[in-house]
């Protein structure tokens, strides 16, 4: 099975570069290797940091820290996801 995990923050006006710089260093310091990991942006300092796993839905796998607070407005958001194939 292919679990998804993704990782999304919005930095504090004018810290985007400072919080994708974080996020990338953070995701490459992750125990365990996935299978694949994607860095995006988006306007308003967003970053959203994708992993994917070979696990089951339920295991324990790394999962990228909270940011300092004076770098971002507010917690990361987390989610996980069970992949059902690609096209």
């Amino acid at each position: 099975m292919t679990v998804a995990l993704m990782w999304e923050a919005r930095a504090v006006p004018g810290r985007g570069a400072d919080l994708l710089a974080w996020a990338q260093e953070r995701a490459r310091e992750l125990s365990g290797r996935p299978l694949r990991r994607e860095t995006f942006r988006a306007p308003q300092d967003r970053v959203l940091v994708v992993t994917w796993w070979d696990a089951p839905y339920d295991a324990e796998l790394p999962e990228l820290p909270e940011p300092d607070g004076e770098l971002v407005t507010r917690a990361a958001h987390r989610w996980r996801f069970e992949s059902l194939g690609g096209t």
